[in-house]
């Protein structure tokens, strides 16, 4: 997919940037082994949407890795809180039919119905996601490629699709970033660097177009800078020297 064909989708579909919430990855990678068929998608007329205090207990698993509160303690986990209710839902989806791959995920997922899945989701986006910092010297490099991307280097505006605020698009399906932890939104970059995917319709197939032009020096820009982005200063995230 070219640099051009993929600034169109940017425009017509909302295309996404930075994707870095989604339930946790861990190094351990599953044996091979027959996917089973697809999680039918939600137009069944029994799902109803997501609740909040049902999921809540059906989240109690989550809390090892993700937190109580979907704020994890350990930066090698991806922050769930306030992240988009049908993006936990894709995201668990593609777990289940082996098109995002993880031994540990896969394990707790497969028992899911699709009700579970959205109201675990509704638990998650009730919460607010802790806001993290900046490091001080990589700000001006990352606000730079968050807000106005590189052309020359092809790169988009990781904002046109997550928003200013890193709340990202509930609507068009695109996640919220602002808080992610750095190390999380690093490595989800390198994967997509080197061409890994989630899925394999078009929205899957536009991160790993996108990161690619990405030098080390930039995955460690925008990773500083969406940890310190948060809501309550769109203009910029929360800095520290370092």
């Amino acid at each position: 997919m070219s640099f051009r064909l993929v600034m169109a989708v940017v425009a017509l579909l909302g295309a996404g940037s930075l994707s870095a919430q989604a339930p946790a990855d861990k190094p351990a990678e599953p044996a091979a082994a027959a996917a089973p068929a697809e999680a039918s998608p939600t137009h069944d007329s029994a799902i109803k949407p997501g609740d909040a205090t049902a999921g809540q207990a059906k989240a109690a698993t989550c809390a090892a890795c993700h937190g109580l509160d979907g704020n994890p303690a350990s930066p090698q986990y991806p922050k769930l809180a306030g992240q988009h209710e049908n993006y936990i839902v894709r995201q668990v989806g593609l777990f289940k039919t082996h098109k995002r791959e993880n031994a540990v995920m896969m394990g707790f997922v497969m028992t899911l119905s699709e009700q579970d899945m959205h109201d675990i989701g509704a638990y998650f986006a009730s919460k607010t996601s802790l806001p993290g910092v900046a490091d001080a010297n990589l700000v001006a490099r990352g606000e730079l490629l968050y807000r106005g991307g590189d052309a020359k280097a092809g790169i988009p505006a990781c904002m046109a699709c997550h928003a200013a605020d890193g709340r990202g698009n509930p609507g068009a399906g695109y996640p919220q970033l602002g808080g992610q932890f750095a190390d999380y939104v690093t490595l989800k970059l390198k994967d997509w660097h080197e061409g890994k995917t989630w899925g394999d319709d078009d929205r899957a197939k536009i991160m790993p177009v996108i990161a690619k032009p990405l030098a080390d020096a930039d995955i460690a820009a925008l990773a500083s800078y969406i940890e310190g982005l948060h809501a309550a200063d769109a203009a910029g995230p929360a800095t520290a020297a370092k």
